[in-house]
């Protein structure tokens, strides 16, 4: 299904809220799904962002949309893991850098995206990374890295890189053999992982309920953590499609023998945490209060 319009639950509250915000350092905003923002004093970046609807029967959103992307006044760049729709979705990254902003994302996401309409922009922006790529938006550098998730054609990793730490996005994957390379390469202060568990899932292609697994079970989220010797962990995706979801807080007892992760950042759509600190940060609202 090509959805077009996106319609945010919450109007321009969280726009706003990430316009009005001066990090020292970077924060970071959960968006749902596996998106996120990471905002500096010079550079907003949006990872993964998804503000769609879900397909239903087979895709059933369970979270609120937080963000109409045309309320959003400043993106530098979109990075994007990989072509599933819910990663590389135009709708929701188009109105991002309608004006201006970069889109990186490897050759299959434009070849051969989920999305069957327009990828909403120009050319000239659309930049092709694959493993091994270096570069810089603004105060970040981004290193693109290996992933392993069998579904999608060309997954990759981000390590993005602050004076204020380092933060990990690996889209869908599970444990893959790039990780343990990335731990030693790269100090990684927040680390995201995919969360999800076995569930009944509708598929439209035959018709039938059948068992699916998405996403990392608890041991499997441990043992990347372990291998990529994340600081600390930030669990997603957990939260979206009816059927697949997860307990992000079963990862203290999965965790609790292991070297890593050392802090388990479990966070709601719309929470915020800071690169350089542990703990969600409130909305400006309610620390003004």
């Amino acid at each position: 299904m090509t959805q077009d319009t996106i319609h945010a639950t919450w109007g321009t509250w969280l726009a706003d809220e990430i316009a009005r915000t001066e990090p020292d350092g970077v924060a970071v905003w959960y968006l749902g799904c596996n998106g996120f923002v990471l905002k500096s004093q010079a550079t907003t970046l949006f990872v993964d962002p998804y503000f769609g609807d879900g397909d239903p029967p087979t895709l059933v959103r369970m979270i609120p949309v937080p963000i109409d992307p045309a309320a959003v006044d400043t993106c530098d760049a979109v990075l994007v893991t990989h072509e599933h729709i819910d990663h590389m979705h135009p709708p929701s990254y188009g109105p991002l850098i309608e004006e201006s902003g970069t889109l990186y994302a490897p050759e299959a996401a434009y070849e051969e995206p989920d999305y069957d309409g327009d990828l909403r922009v120009d050319t000239d922006r659309r930049e092709r990374i694959a493993v091994g790529d270096e570069f810089s938006v603004g105060d970040f550098t981004v290193h693109v890295r290996g992933a392993d998730d069998g579904d999608a054609i060309e997954p990759v990793s981000f390590v993005v890189d602050h004076d204020a730490g380092t933060f990990f996005h690996p889209g869908d994957s599970k444990p893959a053999d790039a990780f343990a390379a990335i731990g030693r390469e790269f100090d990684i202060d927040l680390g995201v992982l995919a969360f999800g568990t076995v569930g009944r899932i509708h598929h439209t292609d035959d018709g039938g309920t059948r068992p699916t697994k998405w996403y990392m079970t608890e041991s499997e989220v441990v043992e990347a953590a372990n291998a990529l010797r994340v600081t600390r962990l930030l669990p997603s995706h957990y939260d979206m499609w009816k059927g697949v979801a997860a307990d992000p807080k079963s990862l203290h007892e999965h965790a609790a023998s292991y070297e890593y992760p050392r802090t388990l950042e479990v966070v709601r759509v719309g929470d915020r945490v800071d690169l350089g600190s542990p703990g969600v940060v409130g909305p400006s609202t309610h620390r003004e209060s």
